[in-house]
């Protein structure tokens, strides 16, 4: 095994977090695209959802089944594969004019994106006790502005040259990053031997022995339902009858939210002075207020604008910082079962996310905004009160 220094460079830290921004930017690039794609595909109408979630069910397979492989193989030469084929299965949709070929492709970018989740425990084992949470808390910035900025992205790309253009202007930057990693990472081979039938068979035990993941993942799964039923009904919000916004200032809405991540380096340093209990209640308090401001303050006017700017900013800003504190503690279990633990804690989380976006879409056409709402504030008030019942 080769011998990794515990002090890790500035421009290392950089590099993996603008890493994991493009790349987990890859599940979200199709999210406000998905009427001009399945029109341009040939995908019905009540079928276009698949675009998304099955983006969504590659990424959940990749957490659960390529994920735990950290622990057991070298993990450059895994982040490497991961991202080739996520860069061949973002070239195949740039150029697809067949439903079943894009949606294939969909599933394969969703499953290659888990290399972010190699690269963030990779990076917690370079990083020393002392600085771990510092080291997380910035690389989860640059993935957590990964996922906020690409809708915005997608759509400014989109309407200045076309959607093809969103996949293959990233399929581009994957190859770059590929080839950039291969050459600047260090090798790092777990010294854990195992098959992998029975790394798979040890999640389970896991999941049922380990009560800081059950936890920490049941604590976020709120918060990400809550941001995902937000993002998923707040552009049909402004772009409704109240608003009338078009898609361009849709974007800059999106756009403002992104403040919310500067959250995320804060919280890790917050969690390397031992702070991590009440900063997790300061984090689910934060989403809960983020989901009232719009429930007790509704207009349509300038004022509602900014009511709904300042709930994305503490909505996001409340998310990143759990995030962060919750891969902060999981990192600080045993080094040896670190991608596992990291893979279950991404799945169940994910999980609530398309909980909250199935549930955000059916509620606004339902019962409007406000229903969407009710729904939304329950998920954090939920974690809340489990997270009273946390003894230590």
């Amino acid at each position: 095994m080769t011998t990794i220094n515990k002090s890790i460079p500035t421009w290392l830290t950089v590099l993996i977090a603008t890493a994991c921004g493009i790349i987990v930017a890859n599940l979200y690039y199709a999210q406000p695209l998905i009427g001009v794609i399945s029109s341009s595909i040939g995908l019905p109408a009540h079928s276009s959802g698949l675009i998304v979630t099955l983006t969504q069910i590659g990424y959940v397979v990749g957490l659960l089944f390529v994920v735990p492989m950290g622990d057991i193989l070298e993990n450059r030469r895994l982040i490497v594969v991961s991202l080739l084929l996520t860069s061949v299965a973002l070239a195949i949709t740039a150029v697809s004019k067949q439903p079943v070929l894009f949606l294939a492709a969909s599933l394969v970018i969703g499953l290659g994106s888990v290399a972010t989740q190699v690269l963030v425990p990779f990076a917690s084992y370079l990083a020393s006790e002392l600085s771990r949470g510092r080291v997380v808390g910035n690389i989860m910035s640059g993935l957590l502005l990964g996922i906020m900025l690409s809708r915005p992205l997608s759509i400014l790309v989109a309407d200045l040259v076309s959607w093809h253009a969103v996949f293959a202007l990233s399929a581009a930057a994957v190859i770059i990053l590929m080839i950039v990693l291969w050459r600047v990472l260090p090798t790092r081979k777990p010294q854990a031997v195992t098959s992998y039938t029975a790394l798979l068979g040890s999640m389970w035990h896991l999941l049922r022995t380990n009560q800081v993941l059950r936890r920490r993942a049941a604590y976020h799964a709120g918060l990400f339902a809550t941001f995902s039923l937000f993002w998923t009904t707040v552009p049909l919000l402004l772009s409704g009858p109240a608003f009338h916004f078009s898609q361009k200032a849709i974007a800059l809405f999106a756009l403002l939210g992104v403040a919310g991540a500067i959250a995320a380096p804060v919280a890790g340093r917050v969690a390397d002075c031992g702070w991590t209990k009440p900063a997790t209640g300061i984090a689910l308090v934060t989403v809960v207020i983020s989901v009232l401001l719009p429930l007790v303050i509704r207009t349509s006017s300038t004022i509602g604008v900014a009511v709904l700017v300042i709930a994305a900013i503490l909505l996001d800003a409340g998310v990143s910082a759990n995030l962060v504190l919750g891969q902060r503690a999981l990192f600080s279990l045993s080094p040896e079962i670190r991608s596992r633990l990291n893979g279950l804690f991404m799945a169940i989380f994910f999980f609530g996310g398309a909980i909250g976006s199935a549930i955000g879409g059916w509620a606004y056409a339902t019962g409007g905004w406000s229903t969407a709402l009710w729904f939304g504030i329950a998920f954090p008030i939920i974690a809340l009160l489990y997270f009273a019942t946390e003894k230590k």
